[in-house]
């Protein structure tokens, strides 16, 4: 019973965290470009999670640093550009509802690579959300013509980067606390981070008022977005299903509006309706 309850409760929390993700983006693309977005966000959460972790390196099996170099790259290297280099074009509403496809994708990679069993109804919900998503973005570039929504893709190809990821998690890294997953990823992704910190021009802008602003949006994203979430997310993987832990992007998307409607952000009607038809898809799919 404990750990149902405990499952809903750290659910809620990270939807609050992750919906918040999006207009920090948003805030730290002001002083800022992608590349730099990217990597600071991850070196500033490498500090964190050293600071506090740093022994639980020593816990991780010579045999399953391969595993954590995976989930480091799709589960968050990755993923931290796309997002950063899309929302250089689109809304940050629009990007959280993108996003919201994960766990549709989730149960694609799982059927596809990792022996998962479907229904019928499954994948017609796959089908439903497909139409949900072009609905949306089609409308968006139509509506929106200030913005590119070809940069739509990057979200979708990161929502298979997560979904790759939790497949992952469960299948080979489950006998691991999430400390030690989050730690391990870190600790890997800190070098690469800070070459392509290095060759961003951030030498450049660093000591610009309007950059430091940016770099203390990206240092919350860092620590708590991204440190604090992903031991959240581990955690909830762990306890529950891939599924179940990525059905938190059906909550990402009411956090993420209601920031964008603080920030002037608008849907139009019929992006509403291919919102919802995405939800109803990503339902269908997930459903035992």
């Amino acid at each position: 019973m404990f750990t149902k309850n405990s499952k809903w409760f750290l659910l809620i929390v990270l939807s609050l965290i992750w919906g918040s993700s999006f207009i920090l983006i948003k805030r730290g693309l002001v002083g800022l470009n992608a590349f730099q977005v990217g990597s600071l966000r991850i070196l500033f959460t490498s500090i964190f999670l050293l600071v506090i972790g740093f022994k639980s390196l020593a816990k991780i099996p010579r045999l399953q640093w391969k595993y954590i170099a995976m989930t480091a790259f799709f589960g968050t290297f990755l993923p931290v550009f796309l997002f950063a280099y899309a929302q250089t074009q689109i809304n940050s509403s629009v990007s959280a509802i993108l996003n919201s496809l994960t766990p549709m994708n989730t149960l694609i990679i799982g059927i596809s690579f990792f022996g998962l069993t479907f229904k019928r109804d499954q994948i017609i919900g796959v089908l439903i959300g497909l139409v949900g998503s072009i609905l949306l973005v089609y409308n968006g570039a139509v509506n929106h013509p200030d913005q590119n929504y070809f940069y739509a893709i990057f979200i979708i190809i990161a929502s298979l980067c997560y979904a790759t990821n939790v497949n992952l998690i469960k299948k080979y890294l489950s006998d691991l606390s999430p400390m030690t997953i989050s730690v391990g990823n870190f600790a890997l992704m800190t070098i690469p981070a800070i070459i392509v910190l290095s060759f961003s021009g951030f030498s450049e802008v660093v000591f610009i008022p309007k950059t430091q602003n940016s770099m203390i949006y990206i240092a919350i994203l860092g620590v708590v977005g991204t440190g604090i979430a992903n031991l959240i997310f581990f955690r909830i993987i762990q306890i529950s299903s891939p599924v179940f832990a990525t059905s938190v992007t059906y909550l990402i998307p009411v956090v993420a509006f209601g920031w964008g409607l603080l920030d002037n952000e608008m849907l139009t009607p019929i992006q509403f309706l291919g919102a919802f038809i995405i939800l109803v898809g990503v339902y269908m799919a997930s459903r035992k």
